[in-house]
């Protein structure tokens, strides 16, 4: 995963954060919800990083 995969992937999570507090404090189900979604998305998107890097660096074990 690049450098920039990584930020990218951290700022939705932390947008969907923000989303899900101001919907909290704001009793604002519909923003909270979707600040969940956000943070949902952006945490599968890192799972999904760290498998393809997990597979990468699998395959560079066996080329070794």
């Amino acid at each position: 995963m690049s450098f920039a995969d990584k930020a990218r992937n951290k700022a939705e999570e932390l947008k969907g954060t923000v989303k899900e507090r101001i919907g909290d404090a704001t009793d604002n189900e519909s923003m909270r919800a979707e600040g969940a979604g956000e943070r949902a998305t952006a945490r599968a998107k890192q799972a999904g990083e760290h498998v393809k890097d997990a597979g990468q660096d699998a395959r560079d074990a066996f080329r070794g």
